[in-house]
């Protein structure tokens, strides 16, 4: 079995046998909604790139599911009155990303309880899990996903979603610091750019967890499973 170091695939050491074990593994998808998705020209924060891995995702997660892995789905959801950003302490984001990326006429809307921006793009089950009350750049602040977590007894993330530079990375840092295993499928996720994503997963591969594909990872459960079978 193989992950990618600093850019480079190598194979994966037996000490990292808990990052591989689907018995432990929740997989994690993060903000795939009209906020980020929409193809309007109002949409309020686009991240186009990641249209392109909606259908992926979903058919990662339909294996997820058939092998006992929960799905676990994360959004942003700002209360309607604003009080959460714009007419509190504003994000940061919605001050530096313009610089680079340009004015975005709709970037008040985001996030916006009630509003079709909210809802997501990406299959959800009934069995499957929402936590709707990501507010920042960490899916773990303000939300209840630690709590969640560890109801559900399992110790290993799968991250998937977007943005790779952004919120995925977040997520790493911060599951990461709470001594979760982390494991990003590189295939699955979108960031600003090639290259954003790229220094991203070689930051989660120097210091977080294992950068994989996504075929990789779901092979490597099937053995397991198969095996535990006899």
């Amino acid at each position: 079995m193989e992950a990618y170091f600093f850019g480079q695939r190598k194979s994966i050491p037996p000490d990292f046998a808990e990052w591989l074990d689907p018995r432990v593994t929740a997989a994690v998808s993060i903000d795939m909604h009209r906020g980020h998705l929409d193809e309007s020209p109002d949409c309020p924060c686009p991240a186009p790139r990641g249209r392109e891995i909606v259908e992926p995702i979903n058919a990662f997660h339909r294996i997820c599911r058939r092998q006992g892995v929960p799905v676990i789905h994360v959004k942003t959801v700002l209360r309607a009155s604003g009080v959460d950003d714009t007419k509190g302490y504003r994000s940061a984001w919605r001050l530096t990303f313009p610089m680079t990326a340009g004015p975005i006429p709709n970037a008040d809307a985001h996030g916006l309880q009630g509003t079709r921006w909210t809802e997501f793009v990406t299959e959800v089950l009934l069995d499957d899990h929402v936590v709707d009350s990501k507010k920042r750049l960490s899916i773990f602040y303000p939300t209840d996903l630690d709590f969640l977590l560890r109801n559900l007894r399992r110790r290993t993330v799968v991250l998937t979603g977007g943005f790779t530079d952004c919120c995925v990375l977040n997520a790493a840092f911060d599951a990461a610091n709470r001594d979760y295993r982390v494991v990003v499928c590189r295939d699955l996720v979108r960031g600003f750019s090639v290259e954003m994503e790229d220094a991203a997963l070689r930051i989660v591969s120097l210091h977080l967890g294992l950068v994989m594909d996504s075929a990789d990872l779901l092979a490597s459960w099937q053995r397991q499973l198969a095996s535990a079978a006899g």
